[in-house]
């Protein structure tokens, strides 16, 4: 059974690593840099955050979501955690902004580093096994359950996607062909008008009978 367990979590693997997003980078002074994702409706979302300190420098981070709507702030930051739960799917932003009296140049890059995790990989199964008492196989397996759910939610969300462009495309098709008759129409319209008033200028020139 354990070994069943540990198979089906080889399997799902890809899936755990998309949900986990790992990242260093160098923040020039007196600058701002954002990393942005999306993320489905009512999921776990936690980090831990690390920025190497510098003299006469402060950086800020904040998360804010499609709205501008402030998830996480923190004045000052230099090591910490955070954590929060999606109202909607939508596109969330972290930012990380360096403010120093110091010139551009003087003051050298701060190193930060940033780890997300978001959906199972989010959750502390060590605390829900303590609390409910499960067992390790029984942690797995409910692991595996919320895995699955996950997974589950993504493909229905896809589907509904795909069902939206797919509306979209039928709806626009159908404006396309109701707007070339209607040009079509038009055209033939102005053809017809031309050739009579061609044949009345003609006659009235008694160019033609």
């Amino acid at each position: 059974m354990v070994a069943m367990a540990r198979f089906a979590a080889l399997l799902l693997l890809p899936v755990l690593i998309e949900s986990v997003v790992s990242i260093s980078f160098f923040l020039p002074v007196n600058s701002r840099k954002c990393l942005r994702e999306e993320i489905h409706k009512d999921v776990l979302v936690t980090g831990d955050y690390e920025i190497s300190e510098q003299a006469n420098t402060k950086t800020n981070l904040k998360i804010t979501d499609s709205s501008s709507h402030t998830l996480y702030s923190k004045e000052d930051a230099t090591k910490g955690k955070f954590a929060f739960t999606t109202e909607d799917y939508d596109m969330f932003e972290v930012c990380f902004e360096s403010k120093s009296p110091m010139g551009t140049g003087r003051v050298p890059d701060q190193l930060v580093n940033l780890d997300m995790k978001h959906g199972v990989e989010a959750k502390n199964y060590e605390e829900i096994a303590k609390v409910e008492k499960l067992k390790p196989l029984e942690v797995e397996l409910r692991r595996l359950e919320d895995l699955s759910e996950s997974i589950v939610n993504d493909f229905a969300y896809m589907k509904k996607r795909e069902e939206e462009m797919r509306d979209t495309n039928e709806s626009t098709n159908t404006r396309v062909l109701y707007f070339s008759i209607f040009s079509m129409c038009c055209l033939i319209g102005l053809a017809t008008w031309q050739v009579f008033y061609l044949r009345r200028f003609f006659k009235a020139k008694k160019l033609i009978e």
